[in-house]
């Protein structure tokens, strides 16, 4: 195995380095002061388009998906991406997004570039690659168990030239933001088809008669209001032309698993930008504040906080970097029992260490006068976004129970790769 990144890849993560030092990290104070002046807004405030021309100057944007597009824009791969997208999981609500590499409308841009019909692709991902609009993903409901997908009640029906979609969907996020004009809603086409294909996934404009955007959701009382929130969306009745049909019917649950591998790597991606930024703010406190006649940075306690912490992110840092290399080498398939690891592992760690470093902070910690409360309700959505922890340490037991152990690449005829 070898992580070491491309020349290209390099370049680019320094250049995304600096771009965090002199541009993002400097503008969070001013997103805070833009969203405390407009309270009421859904969506990105103009600190976003002052960093987004930014980003495209030095060339950071489209980063996540790999080859070269009409507006000249090209993507790395997923080993080149980690060190990029760790980058901006330091500064969660702003990197991103600056770099039009923020979910969900990156998995959504995968869909329509992977699945998408030629019309499909001309009105929808050539405008989300512009940033001129934002998108949602409708799959998760309210009503039903939706860590299994095949549970999904929301009913798309055929009525001659056109789909008729009935159904309530929740979590929906970005569509709270009016410039979120696509909702890619996954619903069941065929209800006596074989389970995984049921499902089929439709584009539906924001706009389309029978759309209601129901209410926002907040996540411990977080409402991601800068960015365009999580909504509760009900579909009644809504009528697209079965030209919107993305993919083919019944290839919906197949094409939800496609779009989550990626979305799961980048998740686990940023999450390590998130740890690093904790402990950095560790260490930050520990050498400015005194306790008890003495800095905390000399209290036993604090100094196996960090170590443990640094000890714990490097493990997970390799774990993402060896998963995204085995997705570009033999892919997504093959990297299934990594794939599930780094969604099982890295939001639960990095979790820890937050919490850690909130601990550190007393009283700061669980305040907004710090990044990490905010980030630590993050990684903890994300112990269920995706797919609950339980489902995945039971999918990967099954499989470790009935497949042969693969302790190392190289060391069997597994197809996983070799040595280099």
């Amino acid at each position: 195995m070898d992580f070491a990144p491309s020349a290209r890849a390099a370049a680019v993560a320094d250049e995304t380095r600096r771009f965090l030092d002199e541009e993002v990290l400097p503008a969070e104070p001013v997103l805070a002061e833009q969203l405390a002046a407009t309270p009421d807004e859904w969506g990105f405030r103009p600190v976003v388009d002052d960093l987004r021309r930014a980003a495209r100057e030095r060339g950071l944007w489209n980063l996540f998906l790999p080859g070269t597009r009409d507006d000249g824009s090209a993507g790395l791969s997923n080993l080149d991406y980690a060190p990029v997208a760790e980058l901006s999981g330091r500064s969660p609500k702003l990197a991103p997004v600056a770099m039009n590499c923020a979910a969900p409308d990156t998995g959504n841009m995968e869909l329509l570039n992977d699945f998408g019909t030629a019309s499909q692709r001309d009105e929808w991902l050539a405008p989300l690659l512009d940033a001129r609009i934002r998108s949602a993903f409708c799959m998760t409901e309210p009503e039903v168990a939706s860590s299994d997908a095949t549970n999904i009640a929301t009913r798309i029906r055929r009525d001659g030239d056109e789909f008729v979609i009935s159904g309530r969907k929740w979590w929906s996020t970005g569509a709270m933001n009016p410039d979120a004009t696509l909702f890619i809603v996954m619903g069941k086409t065929d209800p006596d088809a074989p389970r995984h294909r049921q499902q089929s996934m439709v584009l539906v404009p924001r706009d389309a008669p029978g759309v209601e955007v129901v209410r926002p959701l907040t996540v411990f009382g977080y409402d991601d209001r800068d960015h365009g929130g999580h909504a509760e969306v009900a579909f009644h009745d809504v009528r697209v032309p079965v030209s919107n049909l993305l993919g083919g019917e019944g290839e919906g649950f197949a094409m939800a698993q496609a779009r989550l591998g990626p979305g799961r790597i980048h998740h686990c991606m940023r999450l390590i930008g998130m740890g690093e930024r904790a402990i950095e703010l560790m260490r930050e406190r520990a050498g400015s504040r005194v306790a008890f006649g003495r800095p905390l940075a000399e209290q036993g306690v604090v100094r196996e906080w960090i170590a443990r912490s640094r000890v714990e992110l490097e493990a997970m840092r390799l774990l993402v970097l060896k998963t995204a290399w085995l997705m570009d080498t033999v892919g997504n398939r093959q990297a299934m029992t990594e794939i599930q690891s780094i969604k099982i592992a890295v939001p639960g760690t990095v979790q820890g260490i937050l919490d850690r470093a909130m601990q550190l902070h007393g009283g700061g910690g669980v305040s907004s006068d710090h990044p990490l409360a905010e980030m630590y309700a993050a990684a903890r959505t994300l112990r269920l976004a995706d797919g609950p922890d339980e489902v995945h340490l039971n999918s990967l037991g099954r499989a470790q129970l009935r497949d042969p152990a693969w302790p190392f690449p190289g060391t069997s005829t597994t197809t996983k790769g070799t040595l280099t």
